[in-house]
């Protein structure tokens, strides 16, 4: 292994331009898939932030009596698709009526509106099914009179969330597979510099792994070196559209991490197919 390094260490030195080309096409590469990605996290984000307003509105009954309100919102609180249960008294839901809807202030004079119960649902349970099914075992209890989730509104959000997750996903595929090509093809070329290299360790007996070891910590180090300077255009991105656009979230330290094995990944595999075919040529 310390002779690979070494061996790889003059690559490097013997064609630092073509060592530098390969790794800003490395670079650029995961750049591109590293924008896609940045936009899919944010949007990712956005889609979840509208997700957490998806609620139930039970409206209370005027004879109810506030026993049983209290008692009707303990049994809600215990089902397991609900994170959240919030009495909003009459007085409140004419307030927020009226700070919401300022601009039918007027209609809100007479104080018309019920008390209610605002049910927030957990995280994964905020489909279309689901929250219907918790809003027909709401409208059963004694002191509800009518729920209402606005069901039009979740349905159209679970499909945006569906063809957001389904686009990111292709779209993710494509460019990783861009990515892959363009990477191979740039250690394919460093390594056809060095074909006459192959071939004369082939001709004083060097094994297929003693040649391929030397290659493999090439485009390791080349992988790691294209995935850091990626993450770093990305980051810059990332302050450029925040400052200057919209306010984004960058990747947490575990996906930065995987972003930078992601290039390593690829400039391994890329070496091994490339000094693959050039040893099967002198084979």
């Amino acid at each position: 292994m310390r002779l690979a390094a070494r061996e790889a260490m003059v690559g490097f030195q013997r064609a630092p331009m073509l060592s530098v080309l390969s790794i800003t096409t490395i670079a650029f590469s995961l750049f591109a898939f590293g924008l896609f990605s940045l936009v899919a996290l944010n949007l990712r984000t956005a889609l979840q932030q509208v997700e957490s307003r998806v609620e139930i509105r039970a409206f209370i009954g005027n004879e109810a009596a506030v026993e049983d309100v209290a008692e009707a919102m303990k049994v809600v609180g215990t089902y397991p698709e609900v994170s959240r249960v919030e009495y909003i008294s009459a007085e409140q839901a004419l307030e927020r009526a009226r700070t919401e809807l300022a601009e039918f202030r007027d209609v809100f004079e007479a104080g018309v509106l019920p008390a209610s119960i605002d049910v927030r649902l957990a995280e994964g349970h905020r489909d279309p099914t689901t929250v219907e099914a918790v809003a027909a075992r709401i409208q059963a209890l004694d002191v509800v009179e009518d729920a209402r989730f606005g069901a039009e509104w979740v349905q159209k959000l679970y499909k945006i969330r569906n063809l957001a997750t389904a686009a990111g996903v292709i779209l993710g595929l494509a460019f990783a597979t861009v990515a892959v090509i363009i990477i191979g093809a740039t250690i394919r070329m460093a390594v056809m510099a060095r074909a006459r290299e192959i071939s004369i360790m082939r001709l004083v007996g060097a094994t297929d792994g003693f040649i391929r070891r030397p290659f493999l910590m090439e485009g390791f180090v080349k992988g790691v070196l294209g995935g850091i300077l990626a993450l770093v255009l990305t980051w810059i991105a990332s302050i450029v559209i925040s400052r200057y656009f919209i306010q984004t979230e960058f990747f947490d330290a575990k996906i930065a991490l995987l972003g930078v094995l992601g290039g390593a990944v690829m400039g391994v595999v890329g070496s091994a197919v490339s000094v693959g075919r050039q040893i099967r040529k002198v084979t």
